[in-house]
């Protein structure tokens, strides 16, 4: 499980078009908000990355970038993306690796095994994770504001 003040777990995972990406990617050039979520298309994930994406703006002021993560395949995390418009990347942890390594994987939910909880993580440009919300309740979206709060404190 990651906590608050880990160094965060480096991942190599596919993207929408299955160009593999790393963790190390992003680490050292804008603060990261790395969003796991549950299901691609379901409505709670939905609202959640449409959230993401309509505050995109806010969040380059931040020097942030969104990651989101789930354990769909990388190409419905393609369709999901392109049919919202999301710019940020979209990686899928169809083996869960990640899910387990950061410790946000619901063994069942909802009939479902291996699904990842909602989840934000925020990780500074050393690579450390400054911030973390879980939720147990994949009906509950994180709060944004908190999220843009964590963000400004960031240097």
């Amino acid at each position: 499980m990651v906590d608050v003040g880990d160094k965060a777990p480096d991942f190599i995972l596919p993207d929408i078009d299955l160009k593999k990406q790393s963790l190390k990617d992003y680490v050292g050039k804008k603060k990261i908000v790395l969003a796991f979520f549950p299901l691609a298309f379901s409505p709670v994930c939905t609202n959640e990355m449409c959230s993401f994406r309509d505050s995109e703006q806010q969040l380059n002021s931040l020097d942030a970038q969104v990651i989101g993560i789930s354990v769909d395949s990388p190409f419905t995390l393609k369709a999901f993306a392109e049919q919202h418009g999301f710019k940020f990347p979209s990686l899928s942890d169809f083996n869960r690796e990640v899910s387990k390594r950061y410790g946000v994987l619901h063994e069942e939910i909802l009939g479902l095994r291996g699904v990842s909880k909602r989840s934000v993580f925020i990780i500074d440009k050393d690579g450390v994770v400054r911030y973390k919300w879980v939720s147990e309740d994949p009906t509950k979206q994180p709060d944004y504001s908190a999220v843009k709060e964590a963000l400004s404190k960031l240097s």
